[in-house]
């Protein structure tokens, strides 16, 4: 399914463990951006019969079952920078994205593009 560096782990369990009660890391896909569909990602503490659930690193995922195949073999990293940090999502399922990386769409998927 998706696959988290140990960077982008690290920075996931400091991030959870800041947040309290978060138990999941929450991936998916909603419409939108310039290029029609978007990643989101945040944390969870309880999952729907709706979810896919998986465990990386340590962490427990879940991924809703419409963004499931946008992100099968998607790799999630974490890489630090002069500018500061982030996250950075390689999705090999897309056939176009944005200029800034957060907006993608798939063969089967356009979702719904909006004006930059």
């Amino acid at each position: 399914m998706i696959n988290i560096t140990e960077a982008a782990a690290s920075q996931i369990k400091t991030m959870m463990e800041e947040e309290g009660e978060a138990k999941y890391l929450r991936v998916g896909v909603k419409g939108g951006g310039c290029s029609g569909l978007s990643y989101g990602m945040g944390f969870e503490t309880e999952v729907t019969d709706k979810d896919e659930t998986f465990v990386k690193h340590g962490i427990q995922v879940v991924v809703d079952n419409e963004s499931a195949p946008m992100l099968k073999d998607v790799q999630i990293d974490y890489k630090q920078n002069m500018m500061g940090g982030g996250f950075t999502i390689d999705n090999p399922n897309a056939i176009a994205s944005c200029g800034c990386g957060s907006s993608f769409r798939t063969a089967t998927n356009a979702g719904t593009p909006e004006d930059c």
